[in-house]
C-alpha cells in the first residue's frame, strides 16, 4: 500500500470480500429476513474491522456508511418486484450513497490518513481503544445505518405501493442529497484556498453543520415515506437514533475541535447549529 491508488484498490477488495461474506451468511441463516440481515450486517462489519486492525487504520470503515445501504437495498430489489414507490426509493438511496462515497474517495489520502475523531479516541482511551474501535467506531454506526435503512428494506421486500405523501417525503431525501452536495463542495473549495480558520461562505455562513443536516433529513425522509405507505411508526427509530447521534456525539465533537480556531465564539453566536437561517441580532437597551 505505497500509493493512494493501491490503497484505494485494497479498500475496494476488502469491501468486495465483506459483501461476499455478508451475502453468504444471510443466505445461510434460517431466520426472518430482518434478523438474518442484521446478523449478516454485523458479520460484514467485523470482517472490515479485522482489516482495519491489520492496516492499523480505523478509517478503513469510513465507506461502510454509504456503501452498505446501496448493496443491501439492491440485493433485496433483485429478488422483489419494484413498484412505483420502491423504485424511486431505491433511486434516492443510490444517489445519496454514490455522492457520499464519491466524497469519501475524493478526500481519501491513502493508508496513512485516518479520521481525526479516531485519532482523538485512540489518545483518550489508550489500552481500551481496541474495544472502542470495535463497538464505537464500527458496530455502533452499523447498527444506526441498519435501523435507518430498515424501512426501505421492508418496503422493497413487501413491494409496497406508497402514497402521495410517500413521494413528498422522497423529495425531502432529494433535497437532503443536494444540501449535502452543496455543503461538501463549499467545504472543499474553502480547503483548497489554504487560508485555514473557519469557513464563513455559502451555507456555512448560516449553519455550522449543513452537511449533517442533510444526513439527518435523508433518513427522516426515508422513514416518513415508509410510514406514509402504511408502515409502522416504530420504523422511525432509525431516523430518531441517527438524529440524536449527530446532536449529542458528532456535532459536539466537531464544535469542540472548531472551538480551537480564532473567531469561534463570534461565529457560534452568529450562526445556527443546523438550520441554515441567519440569526436575528437581539436588541439591548442601553
Amino acid at each position: 500500500m505505497k500509493t493512494r491508488l493501491t490503497s484505494f484498490g485494497m479498500i475496494c477488495t476488502v469491501y468486495a470480500a465483506a459483501t461476499v461474506c455478508g451475502v453468504a451468511i444471510y443466505l445461510a441463516l434460517p431466520f426472518d429476513y430482518r434478523i438474518s440481515l442484521l446478523i449478516a450486517d454485523v458479520c460484514a462489519t467485523v470482517f472490515v474491522f479485522f482489516f482495519s486492525v491489520i492496516f492499523r487504520n480505523a478509517s478503513v470503515y469510513d465507506p461502510y456508511w454509504s456503501v452498505a445501504p446501496i448493496i443491501i437495498l439492491t440485493g433485496f430489489a433483485l429478488t422483489s418486484r419494484l413498484t412505483a414507490y420502491t423504485l424511486p426509493l431505491l433511486f434516492v438511496v443510490w444517489i445519496w450513497g454514490l455522492r457520499l462515497t464519491a466524497n469519501w474517495a475524493y478526500t481519501f489520502h491513502g493508508p496513512k490518513y485516518e479520521d481525526w475523531r479516531y485519532q482523538m479516541l485512540r489518545e483518550k482511551t489508550g489500552s481500551f481503544y481496541p474495544i472502542v474501535n470495535l463497538f464505537g467506531i464500527h458496530l455502533f454506526p452499523t447498527l444506526v445505518v441498519y435501523a435507518c435503512i430498515l424501512p426501505a428494506v421492508v418496503a422493497i421486500h413487501e413491494e409496497r405501493t406508497g402514497t402521495l405523501l410517500s413521494f413528498v417525503c422522497l423529495l425531502i431525501c432529494l433535497f437532503a442529497v443536494i444540501l449535502q452536495g452543496v455543503a461538501d463542495y463549499e467545504m472543499h473549495r474553502f480547503r483548497r484556498r489554504g487560508t485555514g480558520g473557519l469557513i464563513r461562505d455559502g451555507l456555512w455562513k448560516y449553519a455550522r453543520h449543513p452537511n449533517y443536516l442533510g444526513e439527518i433529513l435523508m433518513w427522516w425522509g426515508v422513514g416518513l415515506s415508509f410510514v406514509a405507505s402504511g408502515g409502522s411508526v416504530f420504523c422511525l427509530a432509525g431516523a430518531v437514533i441517527n438524529h440524536l447521534m449527530f446532536l449529542f456525539i458528532s456535532i459536539p465533537m466537531a464544535d469542540k475541535r472548531q472551538s480551537q480556531k480564532k473567531g469561534w465564539d463570534g461565529y457560534r453566536a452568529e450562526t445556527r447549529m443546523l438550520i441554515p437561517v441567519k440569526k436575528r441580532r437581539s436588541l439591548h437597551r442601553a
